[in-house]
């Protein structure tokens, strides 16, 4: 078995895989991930081996205990991925984004692929049907343009999530809800048409926080999945253990 590590800034996600197939997802918090784990291998003694995804947020000592007694493959941007990188700048790209990536060639082989990451960051991710990765773009999250509203404005308030009910907003509130979401629900729509207008026969897959709160709004046709990223790091995982 399997063992996924996505490691966030405040908490870690925790997946266990037979193959392809998810067996449990869990989270928990980054201060107590070492002792998470190890409760994992004593429940799920088949556990093998495991790759950590965390941008340097787990010290060496953290990884180092959470390796002891089975295989751990830390992803870098050194890591073997199943595509071509034509990225101009590939070692500052996200190894989240390696991950998405990585699903998508394994989900939809040979085929022209956006993947979309609705979550702090709003992330687009385009690989080629030849297998080849050209890059994308990055964008505000929901919550951030609802945070920077507020941060970088004397009077706008901080809000919660919300749809909008109507485009028009008839307050302050409901101006900043349209304003947001519907800023990018059209972001998100614009981009996957501006993309199909060159590649007509694209996969669009929607992944992240707010997948699902997006999916019910958007116009275009896509595929929402909330554990991409965590299949594509069992997949690079199976393709570095072969």
């Amino acid at each position: 078995m399997n063992l996924i590590i996505d490691v966030g800034n405040t908490f870690v996600k925790l997946a266990g895989f037979e193959k392809d197939r998810l067996i449990f997802r869990e989270v928990t918090k980054l201060s107590a991930v070492v002792g998470g784990i190890s409760k994992l291998k004593e429940k799920y003694p088949t556990l093998q081996q495991g790759i950590v995804s965390s941008v340097g947020r787990l010290k060496k000592n953290q990884i180092n205990t959470i390796s002891k007694g089975f295989n751990l493959l830390e992803l870098t941007h050194n890591t073997k991925v199943p595509f071509k990188n034509n990225y101009d700048t590939p070692k500052t790209l996200g190894i989240d984004r390696i991950a998405l990536v990585s699903a998508s060639v394994y989900h939809y082989p040979d085929n022209n692929v956006l993947i979309i990451d609705a979550g702090t960051c709003i992330t687009y991710d385009f690989i080629t049907n030849k297998n080849e990765y050209l890059g994308g773009a990055i964008s505000p999250g929901i919550r951030m343009r609802y945070k920077g509203l507020n941060n970088l404005t004397a009077n706008l308030p901080l809000l919660e999530t919300k749809s909008p009910e109507d485009i028009i907003g008839s307050s302050t509130n409901s101006s900043i809800h349209s304003g947001v979401v519907n800023g990018v629900v059209n972001e998100i729509d614009g981009f996957i048409n501006a993309y199909k207008e060159k590649y007509s026969d694209l996969t669009v897959i929607l992944t992240g926080g707010d997948a699902n709160f997006l999916s019910e709004q958007l116009k275009s046709s896509i595929f929402a999945n909330s554990n991409f990223l965590l299949e594509g790091l069992n997949y690079i995982l199976e393709f570095n253990s072969n």
